[in-house]
């Protein structure tokens, strides 16, 4: 079974945050809150955990898995953005939005889309998923909590346990998550499309 933490959401107990990210970094998968919803989350490059996520949500090789990073100047070293881009990215993040990118060669090939190249980058606003990113001092692989045939997102810890406390090596509790994922916008192309609208709308 995996390991349980409950994390206060506004002020994120260290020891815990650091007991969180020792799993993490030792090839750990973990649940963990953002502003949209829980989701899946494990290291850069962590091959092993990567594939683990897939099983779980039953992943074909076209899916575009999302790093969840603490600024704009990390989420820069991931993607290449021009300066539309980056304007438009200063303006909505940090936000429940994740943004398709080109990604740059610091990208493991596994973890990108494999015809555009493209990869999903997002700065959250969670106090315990900033908190992890900032120990961490890197990005983490992500992926919405979405189980085959299930209409929403788990939310509830419980039953986030209950269904899959055997598959992951850390729950992270930090409190009410919503059941919307992040709206998701691809900003590969001149301008930028909407791809899917989420728990907020992106302004046209």
């Amino acid at each position: 079974m995996s390991e349980f933490l409950q994390i206060h959401p506004d002020n994120p107990q260290p020891r815990l945050i650091a007991k969180a990210t020792s799993i993490i970094m030792s090839g750990g998968l973990v649940i963990y809150p953002t502003d949209s919803c829980y989701a899946l989350g494990c290291s850069l490059g962590n091959k092993e955990a990567i594939e683990r996520i897939r099983r779980i949500r039953q992943l074909d090789n076209e899916h575009n898995f999302t790093l969840v990073c603490r600024d704009l100047s990390e989420l820069a070293a991931y993607s290449i953005v021009d300066n539309a881009s980056f304007r438009l990215l200063k303006s909505h993040t940090p936000g429940p939005y994740t943004f398709i990118l080109k990604a740059t060669r610091e990208v493991p090939k596994r973890m990108q889309a494999p015809k555009r190249r493209t990869i999903g980058l997002r700065i959250p606003e969670n106090t315990v998923a900033l908190a992890l990113l900032e120990h961490l001092d890197q990005p983490l692989m992500s992926s919405t909590l979405l189980l085959p045939d299930d209409e929403f997102p788990l939310s509830d810890i419980d039953e986030i346990g209950q269904r899959l406390g055997h598959l992951v090596d850390l729950i992270i509790d930090g409190g009410h998550c919503g059941i919307e994922a992040t709206t998701v916008v691809d900003l590969v192309d001149e301008g930028f499309q909407v791809l899917r609208h989420g728990i907020k709308p992106f302004p046209q």
